[in-house]
Parts: C-alpha cells; sequence; structure tokens
C-alpha cells in the first residue's frame, strides 16, 4: 500500500479494491456529472470481474482511500491482449467533492508505477471530444500524456474518440 499527504493534509492511501469500496465508487461515478448510466454500468461489471475473478489477468484496479479507508476515487487498467507492453486504462474517477487534492495525479501515478513493474512500456487512455471531457483531456495532457489519434463520430454524431498515448 502506498501513502502520502495530500495538499489538503489528509493522508491518502492507494490499495487494492475491496468489494466494500464498490458502491461509494458507484455515488462518485454518478456524482461526476459525466458518465452515462451505461458506463456505469460498465464500469461496474469491471469492478465485479476483479473481485468475482482474483486470478484473472485482465483488470487491475486500485483505490485512492482516506485515513478512514473511505475510497475517494480509483483507477482500473489492464494489458492489452496480442501487444508487448501496452496497457489500456478504462477507467479513472475521483470524489468530485473532494477537488484540487491530487488524486487523480496520485493514482495516474501508481498506474504508471504498476505498469513499469510489469514491464510495461505504453498507457493508452481513451476519452470523448465533448466540452464535458474538456478537464478529463487537460489532464491527460498535464500528465505527459499525448493525442496520438482520433475518430471522428465515434460515440455519435459530433463526438469523437481520442486516444491519448504515454510512453513509460
Amino acid at each position: 500500500m502506498l501513502s502520502t499527504e495530500s495538499a489538503a493534509s489528509t493522508r491518502i492511501s492507494i490499495r487494492h479494491l475491496v468489494r466494500s469500496d464498490v458502491p461509494v465508487l458507484k455515488s462518485i461515478l454518478d456524482r461526476t456529472g459525466v458518465f452515462r448510466d451505461e458506463e456505469i454500468s460498465v464500469a461496474l461489471e469491471l469492478m465485479a470481474a476483479f473481485l468475482d475473478n482474483p486470478v484473472q489477468k485482465d483488470y487491475d484496479i486500485y483505490c485512492a482511500v482516506s485515513d478512514t479507508d473511505i475510497a475517494l476515487g480509483y483507477v482500473c487498467f489492464g494489458p492489452v491482449p496480442v501487444s508487448v507492453g501496452t496497457y489500456d486504462l478504462y477507467w479513472i474517477a475521483v470524489d468530485p467533492d473532494r477537488p484540487r487534492m491530487g488524486l487523480g495525479r496520485l493514482l495516474q501515478q501508481h498506474l504508471e508505477s504498476v505498469v513499469r513493474k510489469s514491464g510495461g512500456r505504453l498507457v493508452i487512455a481513451e476519452t470523448s471530444s465533448l466540452p464535458k471531457y474538456e478537464k478529463t483531456r487537460n489532464f491527460y495532457l498535464s500528465l505527459g500524456y499525448k493525442e496520438v489519434a482520433r475518430v471522428p463520430e465515434y460515440y455519435l454524431p459530433g463526438d469523437d474518440l481520442l486516444i491519448f498515448g504515454k510512453y513509460l
């Protein structure tokens, strides 16, 4: 478990997802205001896959937790099949009621550390071109990710798929 002090002087730790985190994380996903119901359902399916099958290697999920062990955010990622050292970032979300604590950055740095230790070399993150995802795009850019591809109207008319990548 990784621990650090955040800007708000709350002790933050990083640990694997546990079952009691799921309702808290669902609430976080609901409250972000950016995810559709079907997207949240997929996020919950990945959490279930991680928790219900501990030997699976497709998804790894870590939570940022408070000093009272309450989930404040999470990151879900995994290796891309038939690639050598490429990982997909599937989900990253932090409690919208705790802005500017550096939780997203801490989770992303932890993901990159785990990927490096696993022999990974590239992390891919996908997001939407809609205005409500501007903070997400800026977050990736601030961490050294570059836009490597764009698929016009991927999600729906007027909503492009943006693919960001970072070589580690």
